[in-house]
């Protein structure tokens, strides 16, 4: 996979993700700081892994993938600076996600979790609100404290 290629495929999914998380959230302008590409089969993860090796480097290997800082990516909701290659997961048949910033967590998650598609996920150092719609092949995720936050970047 050309670098070409992987930046226009986050692009992408930061877009979609964009426009499910317009669809259910009234701030429409919340920056994103990390995006996650879930890969199709283990060649597809080791072709995304060798481009992402391109623009950026492994800052921390996860359990379900490696994260990278990679070089500012403009996209439509922001400048993107964390990608995840995710290792294929029957349980994420979508193809990605995006994870936006919240400037106030406690009225946002007040107002939203009770509603339909949202739903807490509590992790040891920090927790998010994941929104899934069957309509669309991507999630979005607001974290508290983001992750670009969690990793002073």
């Amino acid at each position: 996979m050309k670098t070409e290629d992987l930046k226009n495929l986050v692009k992408s999914i930061v877009e979609k993700v964009t426009v499910l998380k317009n669809k259910h959230v009234d701030d429409k302008n919340t920056p994103v700081n990390y995006a996650c590409i879930f890969s199709q089969s283990k060649e597809e993860y080791e072709e995304l892994l060798e481009a992402s090796r391109k623009i950026g480097k492994v800052i921390q290997e996860t359990p379900t993938g490696l994260l990278f800082h990679i070089e500012p990516l403009e996209t439509v909701s922001g400048v993107l600076k964390l990608l995840k290659i995710r290792i294929p997961d029957t349980t994420r048949p979508e193809r990605g996600d995006a994870d936006f910033t919240i400037s106030n967590f406690p009225e946002f998650e007040k107002k939203y979790v009770s509603k339909s598609g949202f739903k807490i996920m509590r992790k040891p150092d920090f927790y998010m609100i994941e929104l899934i719609d069957s309509d669309f092949d991507v999630r979005a995720y607001f974290s508290n404290p983001p992750l670009d936050r969690q990793l002073n970047i």
